[in-house]
């Protein structure tokens, strides 16, 4: 074999493994930014269902309030 087949040979297998390589590392960055936007997107979720759930006291205690000082 001549060495300019040798060279490309090493040559490709070395671009191929690089390649296979940067995907997998990307592939897990994206993997874990998809993650911590779940894990955001979750406690904002569970944030709005506490402020609903305040919003509804509070209507039912300005109601009781009104009842209250209509009583007077």
């Amino acid at each position: 074999m001549s060495s300019d087949l040798i060279v490309a040979v090493v040559s490709g297998v070395c671009t191929l493994l690089g390649s296979c390589l940067g995907v997998i590392a990307s592939s897990r960055l994206t993997q874990y930014r998809i993650r911590r936007l779940e894990e955001t997107v979750s406690r904002h979720n569970q944030l709005i269902e506490r402020t609903y759930r305040l919003e509804g006291q509070m209507s039912e205690v300005q109601h009781d309030l009104r009842d209250l000082k209509s009583r007077r």
